[in-house]
């Protein structure tokens, strides 16, 4: 029996956009949101966090991020059924010293808390140029990108990491310790947007279960067994490996330290992973996310033109002997592919495909047509 956990947690961007089963519906990302939006509402949580929740849900699917998308909507129902995540919050300041601040989340859904965070370290770096704010007694907020991006479309640039239930074995250990820590990075210019959000581990556990799933080995790399030996069958896949060796392990090692030990939170080995919490109490995840206001430093203007233009360049280069496609930068690919998911829906898996189908039973509306 594995010993990797059957949801994950944090994932790169590029990692999460393995293709539907052939069979799957095309939602519209309309129908997605007032799907969601009203079974969170139904579930307790206000008109404004139910909304802010199912946007940021479908617009994660939208980029083709699909393990921290809409698929995810079924198990916070299930934390707010069990008490693991509180519908109502209180979230409250518990020091601030203004450029900084800390909030207790009060078992909030990670992703109320996590844009409360982004909203305060915004308010603040208009006023102070720079703004770090801390959560702790939070839950999964799904893609660490929802809030770096926030912080970007408000012209600032974002940094967002969190703490996370353990998978990743740290470099030549054998069980798991750290999470797949993201670290998100986010700027925006004239339209453009350089939009970095990876995990640290080499490749993210949704890619170890479509190969279970599929009964395809693993790339070699990506895991170890239970004697911390290179895995490819992923039915022994007992800890992800690092991103890189050491240097994963390292910056591992810096979001667990901005996210966990920074906040006051458990560490990722002390954390219950998702879909097998405690009912009653949340789960005590730790965010960070900082904001840097690019009016205090180079200046708006200037700070847009140097990122156009490192944008334009990098895209410009010219592609190795044996590259299929242009040289891009973070977040191309997930814009190219919210284009298209807008125009065609979004392809659900089987079990989050039957998880909206009732909900559209529930509330009175037409489920879309399955696509061949």
């Amino acid at each position: 029996m594995s010993h990797v956990h059957d949801m994950q947690h944090t994932t790169a961007a590029g990692d999460a956009t393995a293709a539907a089963p052939a069979l799957a519906p095309l939602l519209p990302a309309t129908t997605a949101v007032a799907l969601a939006e009203t079974a969170l509402t139904r579930a307790g949580l206000s008109p404004d966090d139910a909304r802010d929740v199912a946007h940021a849900l479908t617009e994660t699917s939208l980029r083709g991020i699909d393990t921290h998308g809409l698929r995810l909507l079924p198990q916070y129902l299930d934390e707010l059924a069990d008490a693991i995540a509180t519908a109502r919050p209180k979230i409250r300041t518990i020091r601030d010293s203004g450029a900084a601040a800390m909030l207790d989340a009060d078992g909030a859904l990670g992703v109320v808390a996590g844009l409360a965070a982004a909203r305060f370290a915004a308010e603040r770096a208009r006023t102070h140029g720079v703004a770090a704010v801390g959560v702790r007694n939070s839950n999964h907020f799904g893609a660490a990108s929802v809030y770096s991006r926030y912080l970007a479309k408000q012209g600032m640039v974002g940094i967002v990491t969190t703490s996370a239930a353990s998978r990743v074995a740290p470099f030549s250990g054998t069980d798991p310790l750290f999470g797949t820590n993201p670290l998100s990075f986010a700027a925006a210019a004239e339209g453009d947007e350089f939009a970095l959000d990876m995990a640290t581990s080499q490749v993210c556990f949704g890619e170890i279960k479509e190969r279970r799933k599929h009964g395809r080995t693993l790339d070699a790399g990506w895991a170890t067994d239970t004697e911390g030996r290179p895995a490819t069958d992923p039915e022994q896949a007992y800890a992800l490996s690092p991103l890189g060796g050491y240097k994963g392990q390292g910056l591992a090692m810096v979001a667990t330290l901005l996210g966990a030990v920074l906040t006051g939170s458990p560490a990722d080995w002390e954390l219950e992973h998702i879909g097998a919490s405690t009912p009653g109490r949340s789960r005590g995840i730790g965010h960070l996310v900082i904001c840097l206001d690019p009016a205090a430093f180079a200046g708006s203007e200037q700070f847009a033109a140097g990122l156009t233009g490192m944008l334009d360049t990098t895209r410009g280069a010219r592609p190795g002997a044996d590259a299929e496609q242009p040289v891009q930068v973070p977040g191309d690919p997930q814009r190219r592919i919210a284009s298209e998911r807008a125009q065609k829906g979004i392809p659900l898996d089987p079990h989050t495909a039957q998880a909206f189908a009732v909900l559209a039973t529930e509330q009175g509306v037409a489920w879309p047509e399955v696509s061949t």
